[in-house]
């Protein structure tokens, strides 16, 4: 069912590749384009019995056939075992992945973060249930965008296969993926060609703009 985008995604992927050898397109520097090696369907089946969900299909399908992490949108794709933790870059607190994602729209609260009537007390305390793992349950993140921005595909409730935004540390709440100007939900596969789709433009246009400059 999959075959044929992941064919043309595997081909995006070499020409994407070759067409910035010097490794300047944004947080490549962290995979160089390298893929983490793949899955047996052993490894899926443990995986989703370790956290009780049913990773969508098409990640699935990514995950047998492509590989678990490396080369990717942002700072690339993070290997599933990873994506279950709260904190980027931390072991140590669990996402509330088996329980089930509750939001079919945006998300956040309307607080005026720099409001300076508030007690230091008071701020800690809703600070505390902004970055409860209860408005994460069921996401699992794939990809760090950085500036502690996190990018999640949903494995369990409302929302099930899309890419959704964790931007709670700036403050911005819980959204839906829009950053390439998409108005539709991006599901994994979808999400990923479009990022190439728009990489290979934009390595194209820093080339002519080079070739303009040297002119």
């Amino acid at each position: 069912m999959y075959n044929v985008q992941l064919e043309r995604m595997r081909e995006k992927l070499i020409t994407l590749r070759s067409l910035d050898p010097d490794l300047e397109l944004f947080g490549v520097e962290n995979h160089e384009y390298e893929m983490a090696p793949v899955w047996t369907q052993e490894d899926i089946t443990q995986f989703e019995q370790k956290w009780r969900i049913e990773l969508p299909e098409e990640y699935k399908v990514w995950l047998l056939h492509m590989g678990t992490g490396g080369a990717g949108p942002y700072y690339g794709l993070e290997n599933p075992n990873d994506g279950v933790y709260a904190v980027l870059g931390y072991d140590d607190e669990l996402n509330a992945i088996s329980d089930p994602f509750q939001f079919t729209e945006a998300w956040n609260w309307n607080y005026d973060w720099f409001d300076d009537s508030k007690e230091e007390e008071e701020w800690e305390v809703l600070e505390h249930e902004y970055f409860d793992p209860k408005w994460s349950a069921g996401m699992l993140r794939i990809s760090d965008f950085g500036c502690g921005i996190s990018m999640n595909l949903v494995v369990k409730g409302a929302s099930y296969g899309e890419i959704w935004v964790d931007d709670r540390a700036n403050r911005n709440g819980i959204y839906p993926d829009q950053y390439w100007g998409n108005t539709n939900r991006l599901h994994f596969l979808d999400w990923y060609e479009l990022w190439l789709n728009r990489s290979i433009h934009q390595m194209h246009e820093q080339k002519q703009q080079s070739g303009a400059n040297e002119v």
